[in-house]
């Protein structure tokens, strides 16, 4: 049987490695819907070590109770089972194979404890771990205003750089082209001056008049 109230968890089962896993998916999945996906692994690695030492050392029976409970950032496992005989935490020889699960919890939780029940006639084993998130922060912090900065007057604005002045652009004169040819006297090859001076067509009309001696 499952109850769940205000972030309470309890589950009803007999002790026994057929079972073990199917407990683990269980708080798996409760964990997943409390949005406590970090504490998922340290959960079920206390959870098994507990179950682990029902099925191990519990009398007369195997039948137990693993409770979940969530308050204050904090998730309490709890393991009850008919037994009133307290486990006791002990550092194992290198070479055993088994005597570890007390050590265990006690190293990946934040406290643990056990208790005898005596209405119960048994026993409680409990561990709790504690729900760690990132803080968000600002990459910036706003000012914070007081009074005085309130009343005080705001400083002028910065005069913008100003660039440095280009000087004026000079405007490129046009070539002047002379409308008519020119008369350049032309000697001859010999050292004879010519009868009649020669034409030499000077710019645009250069380009359509050739040069003739007379």
């Amino acid at each position: 049987m499952i109850t769940d109230r205000s972030k309470t968890c309890a589950l009803e089962l007999d002790a026994l490695p057929s079972r073990i896993g199917q407990v683990r998916r269980i708080v798996s999945a409760q964990l997943r819907y409390w949005d406590l996906v970090p504490l998922i692994d340290p959960a079920l690695l206390g959870v098994t070590e507990l179950l682990a030492n029902v099925h191990r050392h519990a009398r007369p029976n195997k039948r137990c109770t693993v409770e979940m409970d969530f308050a204050d950032s904090r998730l309490t496992v709890a393991v009850r089972d008919g037994d009133p005989r307290l486990p006791t935490a002990r550092m194992p020889d290198p070479t055993a194979t088994s005597g570890r699960g007390i050590a265990m919890i006690a190293a990946l939780s934040e406290a643990w404890g056990a208790r005898a029940e005596a209405e119960r006639g048994g026993k409680v084993v409990w561990f709790m771990l504690r729900e760690r998130r990132p803080r968000l922060r600002l990459a910036e912090d706003p000012p914070v205003l007081t009074a005085v900065d309130a009343l005080a007057e705001p400083p002028a604005p910065a005069d913008p750089p100003v660039a440095p002045a280009e000087p004026p652009a000079v405007p490129a004169e046009p070539l002047a082209v002379p409308a008519e040819p020119l008369m350049v006297p032309v000697e001859s090859p010999v050292g004879v001056p010519l009868e009649s001076p020669v034409e030499i067509p000077v710019g645009a009309a250069a380009a359509r008049q050739a040069v003739t001696v007379a």
